[in-house]
C-alpha cells in the first residue's frame, strides 16, 4: 500500500517548466529531508511547533494519521473522478515521491499514465538512488528541486551526482529548479554553479522563497535579477501567489 497525503485538481501547475498547465496532483507522504532552513512555521496535531518547508503536512510523520493507505487502483480511480473532459498533466509530488520508486504499485501508476499518453512530472529533491530499468520511465519528467544550503540539509545528503546524471541521461525534459531568498543570492549562485557543472545541459529555473504572496513579492525582484545576470530562467510560484499555502488548489 502507498501512503498518499492528498489527491487534488484539476488546478494549474504553479511552478517549473510547465507552469500554468492544467494538472491533477498526487501527493505522497514521507520525505527524507526536513528543510528546517526554509522556516515555514507550523504546529503538529499534538501541538508541537516546528519549522520545515511549505509541504510540512506531507513531510512530517506527525501528520501520518492524515495520510491515506491506497493501492494503485484506488489512486487511479480517485484521479478519474477529478479529471475534466480534457486530458490534464499528472504531477507526482510529496514529500519525496521517489521514496516509493522501488514499489511495484508506484511503478504501475507511472506506467499507466505514460502508456495512456499523459504528461507525468515527478517533483523530487533528486537525492535518492534510482535506476531506469523500463522504457516508460524514460518518458517521465523529473522536476528536480535540489536543495541548497539554505535548507540546512548537509551537502552529501542534498546532492547526489549519480542520480542527477542518470535522470538527465535517461530523460528528455527534466530540469532543475531552486527556491531562493534575496538574502541568499550570492551563496545560491555559487552552489547552483556547482550543481549545474554536474549536469551542464540542464535547464535551470529560479524561484522566490515564501509560503505567502507577501513573501513571494519580497524576494521575487532579487531572484529575477539573479536569473537575468546568470542566464537562468525565472519562474514564479503562481499557486502561492494566488492561494498562499492553501492546500488542495
Amino acid at each position: 500500500m502507498l501512503e498518499v497525503n492528498e489527491i487534488f485538481g484539476p488546478t494549474i501547475q504553479g511552478e517549473g517548466k510547465y507552469v500554468g498547465n492544467p494538472s491533477i496532483f498526487i501527493r505522497f507522504g514521507k520525505c527524507n529531508f526536513r528543510c528546517e532552513g526554509f522556516a515555514v512555521e507550523y504546529e503538529t496535531p499534538s501541538g508541537v511547533k516546528k519549522c520545515s518547508c511549505d509541504s510540512f503536512y506531507a513531510v512530517d510523520p506527525a501528520f501520518k494519521d492524515q495520510w491515506h493507505k491506497m493501492n494503485k487502483n484506488e489512486i487511479i480511480n480517485q484521479v478519474k473522478k477529478l479529471e475534466p473532459s480534457y486530458k490534464v498533466d499528472i504531477v507526482i509530488t510529496g514529500g519525496e515521491p521517489l521514496l516509493y520508486w522501488k514499489d511495484e504499485e508506484f511503478q504501475e501508476i507511472l506506467k499507466y499514465y505514460i502508456s495512456n499518453g499523459y504528461k507525468v512530472t515527478i517533483e523530487t529533491n533528486g537525492s535518492l538512488n534510482i535506476d531506469f530499468t523500463k522504457e516508460y520511465q524514460k518518458e517521465l519528467i523529473f522536476s528536480m528541486s535540489v536543495k541548497l544550503s539554505n535548507s540546512l540539509e548537509p551537502l552529501k545528503k542534498r546532492v547526489n551526482e549519480e542520480t542527477l546524471k542518470k535522470i538527465i541521461t535517461n530523460t528528455k525534459e527534466s530540469y532543475l529548479k531552486f527556491v531562493i531568498s534575496k538574502e541568499f543570492i550570492t551563496k545560491a549562485k555559487e552552489e547552483i554553479e556547482l550543481i549545474s557543472s554536474i549536469i551542464p545541459n540542464c535547464d535551470i529555473y529560479l524561484m522566490p522563497m515564501g509560503d505567502s504572496a507577501y513573501e513571494i513579492n519580497k524576494h521575487s525582484e532579487s531572484v529575477i535579477n539573479m536569473a537575468i545576470n546568470s542566464g537562468y530562467k525565472y519562474c514564479d510560484r503562481l499557486h502561492i501567489r494566488v492561494w498562499d499555502n492553501k492546500r488542495g488548489v
